[in-house]
C-alpha cells in the first residue's frame, strides 16, 4: 500500500509539473523592471542651444529662454505688455518630453518610450498638419478683429513629444503659427 501511495504521489508530482511548465510558456514570464526602458536625460544647455528668440518677441527686449528640468525640459520667456510703450507682447514656452517605456500585460513585452510618445501625441485632438518630416498637430486661437494670436504645436519623434506655446501681439496667426512650428523643430533636432 505505501509503494502505490509513494508511485501515485510521484505521477500526480510529475503530472503537475509538466502543466506547470506548459501554462508558464503559455502565461509568458513577467516583466523584470530592467525590461521597461526609463526616459532619457535631455542636456542641461536645451533652451540656450535652441539659439536667439528675439524675433519673436517685442522689438527692444533683451529676454532669454529659462531651462527647468532634466528629463522634462521646459523653455520659457514672457514679456508682458505692461510697462511698455509699444503695446506689443508675447509669451514662448517649450515643453519638451522624452517618454519611458511601461509595463504592459502578463506574458506581453513591455511597452516602447516610442510607443509611450505615440499615444500622448495621439491623445491630444488638435488638427493635424500635413507635409511635414514628423507628426505635428496644431491648435491656433485667435480674437476676431484683433492681431491678438495664440497657437500650440505638438510635434512627435520617437520617444520624444515637443509642445510649443506662442502667444503674442500684434501678430498674424499664420505668422505665430510659422514661428511656433520653427521652435518646435528646432527643440526635436537639438534634442537628438
Amino acid at each position: 500500500m505505501g509503494g502505490r501511495l509513494v508511485r501515485g504521489t510521484a505521477i500526480a508530482c510529475g503530472v503537475a509539473a509538466v502543466a506547470g511548465l506548459g501554462i508558464g510558456f503559455a502565461v509568458g514570464q513577467p516583466v523584470q523592471p530592467d525590461d521597461v526602458r526609463s526616459a532619457r536625460v535631455l542636456p542641461g544647455d536645451l533652451c540656450s542651444r535652441l539659439g536667439d528668440v528675439s524675433p519673436l518677441l517685442p522689438k527692444a527686449t533683451n529676454a532669454k529662454l529659462v531651462q527647468s528640468g532634466r528629463i522634462e525640459v521646459m523653455c520659457a520667456v514672457s514679456v508682458p505688455e505692461r510697462g511698455r510703450s509699444t503695446f506689443s507682447a508675447a509669451e514662448l514656452t517649450i515643453k519638451i518630453r522624452p517618454y519611458a517605456g511601461r509595463r504592459a500585460g502578463q506574458g506581453q513585452p513591455p511597452f516602447t518610450p516610442d510607443e509611450m510618445a505615440k499615444q500622448a501625441f495621439d491623445r491630444q485632438p488638435w488638427l493635424v498638419v500635413g507635409g511635414r518630416a514628423y507628426p505635428t498637430k496644431v491648435e491656433k486661437r485667435a480674437e476676431a478683429g484683433r492681431l491678438n494670436s495664440r497657437v500650440s504645436v505638438l510635434v512627435r519623434r520617437g520617444d520624444l513629444t515637443v509642445q510649443v506655446d506662442y502667444a503674442a501681439h500684434p501678430v498674424e496667426p499664420a505668422v505665430a503659427q510659422q514661428a511656433a512650428l520653427v521652435m518646435a523643430d528646432r527643440a526635436v533636432w537639438e534634442s537628438k
